[in-house]
């Protein structure tokens, strides 16, 4: 296990495969399920839950919020899909076959991105922490601090569970992180610095958000708040 003060590991990246995305999509969560892209998206009056082709960026079934919500992260468990909203304290719960809502949680702080390790829902609020949530109420079981060498990392936003590590996106970088979920300490950095110039960018707010694994395939998938493209990439060592 690393020490506080160790050094990361770094990687860049290689592009694999590049696929069409939805620009209008204010992309907040990004979860590869069965074969298909589940997409959570934000924006009040915009925000929605989508179910995608990988291939063609197709809508095959989708979700609206009310207008008063803002749509932020979205995972998978079991039947079920969760979907945060930002600031207004709900998680909303789907059956993932038709995306008929069957329930709702509170969560008293802020909703940036979520994830799930095989037992707990993993959340992000925009600070460096990380809550561990039950997802059958949402209650918290524990939380862990975030940090690189030492130092606390703010703006944790879009979350992936691979391998044993939690992914994060940190808003407004080019960089996504490799967290251990025991200690909380960053163990890689993945900079994909000239990834958005690839790709056309709908608005001024178009940064990187958006990571999905393919556990299956082994496939890496990102993209962007209002990108026109979504990604196949594997990682390259420095």
């Amino acid at each position: 296990m690393a020490n506080a003060q160790t050094e990361p590991t770094r990687f860049g990246f290689r592009v694999v495969n590049v696929y069409p995305h939805d620009m209008s999509s204010f992309t907040q969560g990004l979860v590869f399920h069965e074969g298909f892209l589940y997409e959570g998206t934000g924006k009040r009056g915009v925000s929605k839950l989508s179910k995608v082709s990988v291939e063609d960026a197709s809508e095959i079934m989708s979700k609206p919020l009310g207008r008063r919500y803002f749509g932020e992260g979205i995972e998978i468990v079991g039947d079920k899909i969760y979907q945060l909203t930002w600031q207004s304290h709900m998680v909303f719960v789907y059956d993932k076959n038709d995306f008929k809502q069957t329930g709702t949680h509170y969560n008293p702080t802020e909703g940036w991105g979520l994830a799930f390790d095989g037992e707990h829902l993993i959340l992000s609020d925009g600070s460096a922490r990380l809550q561990f949530l039950s997802p059958e109420d949402f209650s918290p079981v524990r939380s862990v601090e975030v940090t690189l060498q030492g130092s606390p990392v703010n703006n944790l936003n879009e979350l992936e569970y691979i391998n044993g590590e939690v992914w994060a996106n940190v808003w407004q970088t080019d960089f996504i992180v490799r967290i251990d979920p025991t200690t909380g300490s960053i163990n890689s950095l993945i900079d994909l610095t000239g990834l958005s110039e690839r790709t056309e960018l709908g608005s001024n707010e178009a940064v990187l958000n958006g990571i999905a694994w393919d556990a299956e395939s082994e496939r890496l998938f990102v993209t962007g708040k209002h990108w026109a493209n979504l990604f196949e990439i594997e990682l390259v060592g420095r």
